[in-house]
């Protein structure tokens, strides 16, 4: 995981604020129908249009905006469908990707993720080729202001699998069914998260020391996170905080 979380440090540095917002309003819209199309536009009863709501609401997508994607969803307005799509691939020095796309094209999406995989020393792979590499669980990212003792103490009553220092902020990984309940006691414990979401966390990770293969797979990763259909985007790489440095 340490691979995602300090690649999503490294778009933050690298600014273009602006249109990051836009991109990241258009997909959290586009999730958001989605999740409402297949279990309905209640919050109460649907828990990942629950936590797409949160994630909007956190990025300031406004209200309005958000209710007429749950009602496309749910076709109380017209809209464009979307479905799911996951793509497999490696990036240079063998890093694996999984791509999670939401797509009105499948095969105009496949055709263009595999474009962005060859044009950046990359290469797609059948199904199941990466995917084993990870397994699925829910993700907290916490400030590094909270203590790992108070974290652990409401963790371990509420299925928290492990409490990793990534640098910048704590990542707390739990088992998917274990998400909502173990946000709902950190919240009573007054314990405010930066994200929760379920997430590919890969079982092993490539450590690249080397700044320009470092930069070869993150400008990899950075040509997919531009395309409109990509929602997530998940790898198993590990780049030293001083490659890091140097790669950008």
């Amino acid at each position: 995981m340490s691979g995602h979380s300090k690649w999503a440090t490294t778009k933050y540095r690298k600014g273009a604020q602006d249109k990051a917002r836009g991109k990241l309003f258009a997909k959290l819209i586009r999730q958001l129908e989605v999740a409402a199309r297949d279990g309905g536009g209640d919050l109460s009863s649907n828990a990942t249009l629950r936590t797409m709501y949160e994630k909007a609401r956190a990025a300031s997508v406004p209200m309005d905006t958000i209710e007429r994607a749950i009602k496309r969803g749910t076709g109380e307005l017209e809209g464009v469908r979307y479905e799911a799509v996951t793509y497999e691939g490696y990036a240079p020095d063998g890093v694996a990707v999984i791509v999670e796309c939401l797509t009105d094209n499948r095969n105009r999406t496949a055709a263009e993720i595999r474009n962005i995989f060859s044009r950046n020393g990359g290469s797609t792979a059948e199904p199941g080729a990466v995917s084993w590499q990870f397994e699925r669980k829910g993700v907290i990212t916490l400030p590094k202001s909270l203590s790992e003792e108070e974290i652990m103490e409401v963790a371990l009553e509420e299925g928290g699998e492990d409490l990793v220092d990534q640098g910048d902020h704590w990542m707390l990984v739990c088992t998917p069914s274990s998400l909502t309940s173990l946000e709902a006691a950190l919240d009573r414990a007054g314990l405010a998260k930066d994200s929760a979401e379920i997430s590919m966390v890969p079982t092993t990770t490539i450590e690249i020391t080397d700044p320009t293969e470092a930069k070869k797979v993150l400008k990899l990763l950075e040509a997919l996170d531009e395309h409109d259909d990509v929602q997530n985007i998940h790898s198993n790489f590990d780049i030293p905080d001083e490659v890091l440095a140097l790669a950008e």
